[in-house]
C-alpha cells in the first residue's frame, strides 16, 4: 500500500531509484487490478487514502524521487459515476461521454471483438442500446469525440500534475481515437489530433514525461506519437 512505500523510500533511495512507477491507485471495483477506474480523484481504499498519496508524493519530492502514475483514460469503470448517468436514459448529460448504438435484429451493432474475447458491444436494457467495451463489459469505453469528456479529461490529469507527480503512463492509449462503426480500433485517424489537444492542455507546458502503451505502434507510427 501506500504507507508501505512510504516507509520504503530511504531503501529505495539507497537503490538509487530516482523515479518509482505506480501502477493504478486510483478507486474501482477491482474487476481487472485497477484498470476499471471508478474515480480519477480517488484512492482504492486497499491501498490507502488521498492523504497518504499526498503524503508520498511530499516525501519523494524531498528525497529526489519522483512519481509516474499509470492512467487509464480509453475506458472506465461501469461503476463511474459518468457511467451510471449516461446508462439512465438517451438525453442525460453524461450519455455522450460513452459510445452508444441501437442492435441490428436483435444483434449488436456489428462484430468488432472485445480483447478480452466476445463482442465488443454489450446490450444496455435502460435504453435499449449497446454500449462499446473492448476489454471486459464491465469497462465501458469512453468516447473521445465528446469535447466535454475531453476537458474533463485534461482537468483531472492536471490535478494530479498539480499535486507534485511527474508524469502517466498511458494505458492502451492508441485506443481513444476509436471509429466503432468502420471497425477502427489502434491508430485511428484522430488519434494524434487528440494526443496533441492534451500535450498542449497538460503535461506540455510542464517538466513531466509520459510513457504509452501502443501495442500497434510500427516504427512509421512511433515517429506520430514523438511529434504529438
Amino acid at each position: 500500500d501506500l504507507k508501505g512505500i512510504i516507509q520504503k523510500i530511504p531503501y529505495l533511495k539507497k537503490l538509487g531509484i530516482d523515479v518509482i512507477w505506480l501502477c493504478p491507485v486510483y478507486r474501482s471495483p477491482q474487476e481487472d487490478n485497477g484498470y476499471d477506474i471508478s474515480d480519477y480523484e480517488d484512492i482504492y481504499p486497499g491501498f490507502g487514502t488521498m492523504n497518504d498519496m499526498k503524503e508520498l508524493i511530499r516525501i519523494c519530492q524531498k528525497e529526489g524521487i519522483r512519481i509516474l502514475m499509470d492512467l487509464v483514460v480509453n475506458h472506465t469503470s461501469d461503476q463511474h459515476k459518468w457511467f451510471q448517468e449516461a446508462r439512465k436514459d438517451k438525453n442525460n448529460r453524461y450519455r455522450d461521454f460513452y459510445i452508444w448504438r441501437k442492435g441490428k435484429g436483435g444483434q449488436p451493432p456489428n462484430d468488432l471483438q472485445s480483447n478480452f474475447g466476445g463482442s465488443a458491444w454489450e446490450y444496455s436494457p435502460e435504453t435499449d442500446e449497446y454500449y462499446l467495451h473492448f476489454y471486459s463489459k464491465k469497462q465501458p469505453d469512453l468516447n473521445w469525440e465528446n469535447e466535454e469528456l475531453r476537458q474533463e479529461i485534461y482537468r483531472m490529469m492536471n490535478k494530479w500534475l498539480d499535486l507534485g507527480i511527474a508524469g502517466f503512463r498511458m494505458d492502451v492509449i492508441d485506443l481513444i481515437g476509436k471509429m466503432p462503426d468502420k471497425k477502427i480500433k489502434e491508430n485511428g485517424p484522430k488519434l494524434h489530433e487528440y494526443l496533441k489537444e492534451m500535450n498542449q492542455n497538460t503535461f506540455g507546458k510542464r517538466d513531466a514525461m509520459t510513457v504509452g502503451e501502443c501495442w500497434g505502434a510500427t516504427p512509421e507510427i512511433a515517429k506520430l506519437y514523438t511529434e504529438s
